[in-house]
């Protein structure tokens, strides 16, 4: 979604039209429970021509394939013989059984849900969401690095 009604605000190179009062407004239209339920929120900031028009080339899909797939079957043998396919199947038993973590790891959970003011279904998402960037890593160990990388894609609050 645009950041505010006229869609600069925040924006490096165009002044925001917006009143502040109209930037929370909009930016309130969307409810805490709906967003509580994205997993990952990020901004996208303008792109300059010299990156759009330039050669450089992002990463390949085949690149990425061979981080997604050996992080998917890690996903399969540890649900294995359960109704669960994936992480994002799981519900917080699950994520109870699935997602352990060390002291500094619930310390950092604990700091950011009182700083960020999270609901229970945010602590979940975070914890399924680290669980991933793991696997992803092929690390089978949710580290502290993972629950930050994690903590990092909640939303920030406006104003």
């Amino acid at each position: 979604m645009n950041p505010c009604p006229c869609g600069y605000y925040n924006d490096p190179v165009k002044e925001c039209t917006d009143s502040l009062a109209n930037v929370l407004r909009y930016q309130r239209r969307i409810s805490g429970p709906l967003l509580d339920r994205i997993d990952i929120h990020i901004q996208v900031p303008r792109v300059d021509y010299e990156k759009l028009a330039g050669d450089r080339v992002g990463e390949s899909s085949e690149k990425i394939r061979a981080r997604v797939e050996p992080a998917r079957a890690r996903q399969r043998a540890r649900f294995a013989g359960t109704r669960l396919q994936c992480n994002a199947d799981m519900g917080p038993a699950e994520v109870r059984k699935y997602c352990p973590v060390d002291e500094a790891s619930k310390n950092l959970l604990r700091a950011a849900m009182q700083q960020l003011q999270l609901s229970a279904r945010a602590y979940h998402r975070i914890l399924k969401l680290a669980r991933t960037i793991a696997d992803l890593e092929g690390n089978e160990k949710i580290e502290t690095a993972h629950i930050a990388e994690a903590i990092q894609y909640r939303p920030r609050k406006q104003g």
